[in-house]
């Protein structure tokens, strides 16, 4: 499709594509006025969100002065678009000086900025629209996968995440330098979602978003209760949470979170024993847990890309639980096992980038450890397939020592090992582990210090 005209596949009409001139040349007078507004919008705006060709040179050189850390003037432009030989002197002071005689108000760079996005993005929905008409017409594909497509790239706009071609060093400087200043004025925000763990944040600094987090552990370690203690903590900080149960149902996983919360045990609310004291936290919990932004799948047997069709449907989403991995099915038609479990944990990667939140998976170990001496899991127990570790950025196991030895000084405590780190350190974190109450709680000071030696890939 030509940059600048639609041409509608069912009626062959040409129309003229969304755009606004005075919007355009209003953010770039207002840098031009005060260069320093390019601090406020870096990263907001790139120059293919421009519709002038003009406007899209002019911006690319404000990105370059910015990159180089130079002034932005009207001076210091004008001599970059002239040895860039987009004008000639007279031409560029011309055009220039008329940009900065338009601009209303300074202050309303972020107004004109969104109107340039918004015009872009309807652009981009006229070209992704045309190619899902092109697409029903040709029949290349049957009908549901052309409609997983469409969804696909819709979702992809919303986000911000569309699809491009190479993205030149200049634009990912302009990205980085913008983030760089968010992260100094907002260092707590910065950070990626904690797990609320304060020893395993010391090592994670956070679960980055993109991130794909892998939990293993042998059965009856407490796999999904710590999932759920982090899914929960988060909730109660104003974040959006889906967890995939693959394994339990929805009532029988509300029932532990409400134990752990309420501080019931498990037991008596599976028969209902419950005092006068335990019906009235289990109402407070309730009442919180009801109040969360916390949603829950319990399909069997699902997908990837029904995965991914079900989180689009949520707003302000911040993290993904799916327990647990070897569950799942992929999409395609794989007989061997190991490939299958390859093929998921790389397209769960994909979706964590996608929807740019950290995604916690749910892995059982393989049985390795239960003819060894020591028990405690390492990488090499991933089971089924060593594409899980690659895939992962993040790899925790959870061992605790009583369930093997019954005089053991580790009672009621659990070790998270954080085995791999693409980010940082690792090491072993001690934590507290409720059984009754299906509950992880932080043992303050009880960690061992980070060490280097897991940050490649």
């Amino acid at each position: 499709m030509d940059r600048k005209t639609a041409v509608s596949a069912s009626d062959l009409t040409v129309r003229q594509l969304p755009y606004s001139p005075e919007a355009e040349q209003a953010v770039l007078g207002a840098l031009i006025l005060d260069g320093t507004k390019i601090n406020e919008i870096a990263g907001k705006i790139s120059p293919e969100d421009f519709y002038i060709d003009k406007h899209v040179g002019i911006y690319e050189a404000v990105t370059e002065l910015f990159v180089q850390s130079r002034t932005i003037d009207a001076v210091t432009l004008v001599d970059l678009l002239v040895k860039r030989g987009l004008y000639n002197e007279a031409g560029a002071s011309s055009y220039i000086h008329r940009l900065a005689e338009t601009v209303p108000s300074i202050a309303n760079i972020g107004d004109y900025v969104r109107i340039v996005r918004d015009k872009a993005m309807l652009r981009r929905l006229i070209g992704i629209c045309s190619e899902i008409e092109e697409s029903a017409y040709e029949q290349s594909e049957d009908a549901r996968a052309i409609v997983d497509c469409a969804e696909a790239k819709i979702f992809e706009l919303s986000q911000g995440n569309i699809t491009q071609d190479f993205a030149h060093v200049r634009d990912i400087i302009m990205q980085f330098m913008a983030n760089l200043n968010f992260t100094r004025t907002n260092k707590e925000e910065a950070k990626g979602l904690p797990t609320y763990f304060g020893g395993i944040d010391n090592f994670l600094v956070g679960m980055g978003k993109g991130d794909l987090v892998v939990v293993g552990a042998r059965p009856g370690m407490g796999k999904t209760s710590f999932a759920m203690n982090i899914a929960t903590s988060a909730a109660k900080h104003g974040k959006v949470a889906a967890v995939f149960s693959l394994e339990m149902s929805k009532i029988q996983l509300v029932s532990r979170m409400l134990s752990s919360e309420a501080r019931i045990d498990s037991y008596n609310l599976r028969t209902g024993e419950l005092n006068a004291d335990e019906f009235a936290r289990l109402a407070a919990a309730s009442t919180m847990l009801s109040g969360a932004e916390i949603y829950i799948d319990d399909t069997s047997d699902i997908t990837v890309s029904q995965m991914k069709a079900k989180l689009r449907r949520l707003k302000n989403l911040s993290f993904v639980v799916i327990d647990y991995l070897q569950l799942m099915s992929s999409d395609k038609r794989i007989d061997n096992r190991t490939l299958e479990i390859g093929d998921i944990s790389r397209n769960l990667k994909i979706m964590a980038k996608e929807f740019g939140v950290p995604v916690m998976l749910l892995s059982q170990l393989s049985r390795n450890p239960e003819g060894r001496p020591d028990k405690k899991p390492q990488l090499s127990d991933m089971r089924d397939s060593g594409a899980i570790e690659q895939d992962a950025d993040i790899v925790m196991f959870l061992y605790r020592d009583e369930y093997y030895k019954e005089n053991t000084d580790m009672k009621n405590q659990a070790s998270c090992m954080i085995a791999k780190n693409r980010h940082g350190g690792t090491g072993a974190v001690t934590l507290g582990w409720e059984g009754k109450y299906t509950r992880f709680c932080t043992i303050e000071q009880n960690f061992q210090e980070p060490h280097e030696g897991s940050g490649d890939a």
